[in-house]
C-alpha cells in the first residue's frame, strides 16, 4: 500500500463551501484525489490518500481515503463502481465528509473515508514509526536514482508548500526526493509517483 499525505494550509475545515477556490483552493484537493486513485478502466486498490487541511474555521482536519474497485468513490451520485467521476462529484464527497465529523471521534464517514482532528505532524509520527517517509523537497534527492522501500509514504504540500515550522520537523524523520526542476501541479505529483511506484513493482 503506498500512502500519499497531501498538505493544505487553507483548504476550509467545514462542509458549508460553493467556490472550490475561495475555499483554499478545494479544486486542487480534488485534482489530487483523482489522480490518486483513477486510472484507466479502473481505480486504485492500492492507495490509501491523507487529506490535511489547516484552513478557517476549525483545523486542523485529517481526512483519510481508500477505495475498492467494486465499491468505487462512495457517496458521489454516481453508481457503484463508476468511473465517471468528476471534481464537482469529488468536491460533494469531500463537504459531507467534513459534515460528518465529530469532536474527539475519527469517524468513518463513509465506506473508506474517515474524519478526525490530527496535525500533519501527528500523523507523520506515527506513520514513521513503521514505514520509510518520503518528503517532496526540489532539493532532495532524484526520486528515479534513490531506493525507494515498500509500502511509501510521500508527503507534498499544496500550491503554497509545507509551513517552514512543519518543515523543519518533517525534514528530520523524512527523506528529501525531487521530482526534478520543473514545477508540478500537487495533481501531477501524484501521478508520476504512481508510475514511479507501478515501474518499480512498489
Amino acid at each position: 500500500m503506498r500512502e500519499f499525505i497531501y498538505f493544505s494550509r487553507n483548504a476550509r475545515t467545514s462542509g458549508n463551501f460553493n467556490d472550490l477556490m475561495k475555499a483554499g483552493r478545494m479544486d486542487i484537493v480534488c485534482h489530487v484525489v483523482i489522480n490518486s486513485f483513477f486510472i484507466s478502466h479502473r481505480m486504485r486498490e492500492d492507495v490509501k490518500l491523507h487529506l490535511v487541511f489547516y484552513g478557517p474555521p476549525t483545523p486542523p482536519r485529517h481526512i483519510e481515503i481508500f477505495v475498492k474497485n467494486e465499491e468505487g468513490m462512495p457517496e458521489t451520485g454516481k453508481k457503484v463502481g463508476s468511473l465517471d467521476i468528476s471534481k464537482k462529484d469529488i468536491a460533494g464527497l469531500i463537504k459531507r465528509i467534513l459534515f460528518k465529523y465529530q469532536e474527539g471521534r475519527k469517524v468513518e464517514a463513509f465506506p473508506g473515508c474517515f474524519i478526525e482532528k490530527k496535525s500533519l505532524i501527528k500523523i507523520v509520527e506515527e506513520l514513521a514509526k513503521t514505514r520509510a517517509i518520503y518528503l517532496l523537497d526540489r532539493n532532495g534527492d532524484n526520486v528515479r536514482e534513490i531506493e525507494i522501500k515498500e509500502n511509501p509514504i510521500f508527503i507534498l504540500g499544496d500550491h503554497e508548500g509545507l509551513p517552514k515550522k512543519e518543515l523543519r520537523r518533517l525534514s528530520k524523520s523524512a527523506k528529501k526526493v525531487s521530482l526534478g526542476k520543473a514545477n508540478y501541479f500537487s495533481s501531477q505529483v501524484v501521478s508520476i509517483l504512481n508510475n514511479e511506484l507501478d515501474y518499480r513493482g512498489l
